[in-house]
């Protein structure tokens, strides 16, 4: 049985654009895995279907949990049953991909020349485009953090002492260390992630998905930095029941704008070190007004354009245009509003939202709307994006995500009692 991780989605590739097999390079540590996972949810995010292998998860499925004795490159027996694992993996993943799979995310070390070949000669086989990924780092700060803060969490360490663990990992990249062979020219397309995201070099690149990669990991990074969800304080049209339009705060949404003022005063006094972005409607901006920091309007914040339902009630709607209605009910993901815009458009324009959060190292408060922020809600904490529709955001509340190496630590503080209004059922 495979062991990837997919999620089912919508958008297909175009013909000239063949699916795509990522291959991960590097010793352990250095954030293969967690680069692997970052690509998928993105890609995920966008509508190709992603699955990673990893080849790891093979391994302790099929063989159990080793120590760095099974990892040495003169151990037969260890040496036979980590190629067994790679290549159930190939060929579970190259199965995969010939199937309903776009992309798909071969996560392992390959270190050498020869295990890099098979696999690329497996999937040019297959018809498949091929991308190597080679993440270096010598900073031995970050590697020791990603020993202690990913590696020990293995269940290759389950129940060990954390610094006898922590021994054992430094003796299996020792192993890899005798091995490793760094990609060269020669080899086929690749980029290469060095520093820990501080530089990336591209080779023979050519194509869309491996276009929009090179942008992606240009500014991927991992720094600990809260990212607040808020949607603007309530509105004249959602104490009306309409959808839309460019309306004030009324005088609970003002109310709103000054309680998130002391939030954010008390979580960072220095107002030099917040960024703050809404988007362009009236409701946003005036809830950013009390905060005295200056924000910056993002026009793709905007809410979902309802097109010719703009300023109509979901009761009128489905009085007045009762098919739309209906079409809607059935479908909120690809429903697209007559001249106006569905949860897929919004994703595509959010796009260079997400790139700007992941480069940005410093804290971002997000002032904006339901439907947009069910869409950023729906990236950072993975959830599939035909769901992002149904998800909850409610009014007066602060959404808190914190990223971390395995997806977002969450928490919602309200700052005010819920309203039930709702600008985006």
């Amino acid at each position: 049985m495979a062991l990837a991780r997919s999620r089912p989605v919508m958008q297909q590739i175009a013909p000239d654009n063949p699916k795509l097999a990522v291959v991960m390079v590097g010793l352990p540590a250095r954030g293969k895995s967690y680069t692997a996972r970052r690509i998928e949810r993105y890609l995920s995010w966008l509508g190709y279907r992603t699955g990673v292998f990893n080849v790891g998860e093979y391994r302790r499925a099929r063989f159990g949990a080793h120590r760095h004795s099974f990892f040495d490159p003169d151990n037969a027996t260890g040496e036979e049953a980590r190629w067994r694992a790679a290549m159930d993996a190939l060929e579970d993943m190259v199965r995969w991909l010939a199937g309903d799979g776009q992309v798909a995310i071969y996560d392992a070390t390959n270190t050498t020349r020869i295990r890099r070949a098979a696999v690329r000669e497996c999937c040019e086989r297959a018809g498949f485009q091929v991308l190597f990924i080679e993440i270096r780092c010598d900073d031995p700060t970050i590697i020791e953090a990603n020993i202690r803060s990913t590696k020990l969490s293995s269940p290759d360490y389950e129940d060990a002492d954390p610094d006898e663990a922590t021994a054992d990992f430094r003796a299996r990249i020792a192993h890899y260390e005798r091995v490793y062979q760094p990609l060269e020219d020669d080899e086929g397309a690749y980029l290469r992630v060095t520093g820990a995201g501080r530089g990336v070099t591209a080779s023979d690149v050519d194509g869309y998905l491996e276009a929009r990669l090179v942008f992606f990991l240009m500014n991927l990074h991992l720094s600990a930095r809260p990212i607040w969800l808020t949607r603007h304080g309530e509105s004249a049209y959602n104490t009306a029941g309409l959808i839309g339009g460019d309306p004030d705060l009324t005088p609970g949404g003002h109310r709103y704008a000054r309680s998130l003022a002391e939030f954010l005063d008390q979580r960072y006094p220095d107002h030099g070190d917040v960024v703050i972005w809404t988007s362009s409607l009236r409701r946003a901006v005036q809830t950013a007004s009390p905060l005295d920091r200056g924000p910056w309007a993002w026009r793709a914040l905007d809410e979902i354009d309802a097109g010719v339902c703009d300023s109509m009630s979901y009761a009128q709607i489905r009085e007045r245009l009762p098919e739309e209605y209906e079409a809607r009910r059935r479908d909120k993901f690809t429903y697209r509003y007559p001249r106006g815009e569905s949860y897929q458009d919004i994703i595509l324009r959010l796009d260079p939202v997400i790139i700007e959060l992941e480069r940005t190292r410093r804290p971002v408060m997000v002032i904006a709307h339901n439907a947009v922020l069910r869409a950023l809600y729906a990236y950072f904490q993975g959830v599939p994006r035909e769901r992002c529709p149904y998800l909850t955001i409610p009014l007066h509340t602060v959404i808190e995500l914190t990223p971390h190496a395995y997806g977002c630590h969450e928490s919602r503080v309200p700052l005010e009692p819920r309203l039930d209004s709702d600008e985006a059922r």
